[in-house]
């Protein structure tokens, strides 16, 4: 394993793939793999201060296109769900996402739920555009105050 992690890891490293790195990184860690993204949108801001706004703006599009992933997963998910539909915290938790409708999708930054909130939204057929724009809408939120915070936190270089 280790022979083909380090290249891989000093490839991503250089200059010329800070973006597509944060973009497969943020798209990849909007899935259902337990991961953030948030390290390397900081790491490559730090390293390369005008950066600031392509990056936020890669990562959001990335995360953004890895919920719509979740949000299709979901869709054909059907079979799966229902073995626990009858569960009450089940019941709760898709009655309000069915009630918010798209607009709860602003929270799938949030860890451990955000992801499946994705899932769940596209089992439920909620329209896949409206349910783009409220993730857009929060993990763009998300990696600019975490960007901007650890930015704020770190001014110096590492």
């Amino acid at each position: 394993m280790n022979t083909w992690l380090q290249p891989l890891l000093h490839a991503l490293a250089l200059p010329e793939y800070g973006l597509s790195s944060v973009f497969a990184l943020a798209f990849a860690s909007a899935t259902l793999l337990p991961m953030g993204s948030e390290p390397a949108v900081f790491g490559l801001v730090k390293l390369n201060p005008q950066l600031f706004w392509p990056a936020i703006g890669v990562a959001t599009l990335g995360n953004t296109l890895g919920g719509m992933v979740s949000w299709w997963m979901g869709l054909g998910a059907h079979r799966l769900v229902d073995k626990a539909r009858h569960s009450a915290t089940h019941l709760r938790a898709l009655d309000w996402l069915q009630r918010i409708g798209p607009k709860a999708l602003l929270f799938s930054f949030l860890p451990l739920i955000g992801d499946p909130l994705c899932a769940v939204a596209g089992w439920l057929r909620m329209p896949p555009a409206p349910c783009a724009v409220w993730m857009a809408l929060g993990k763009f939120a998300r990696y600019l105050v975490m960007t901007g915070a650890l930015l704020w936190w770190w001014p110096q270089p590492l």
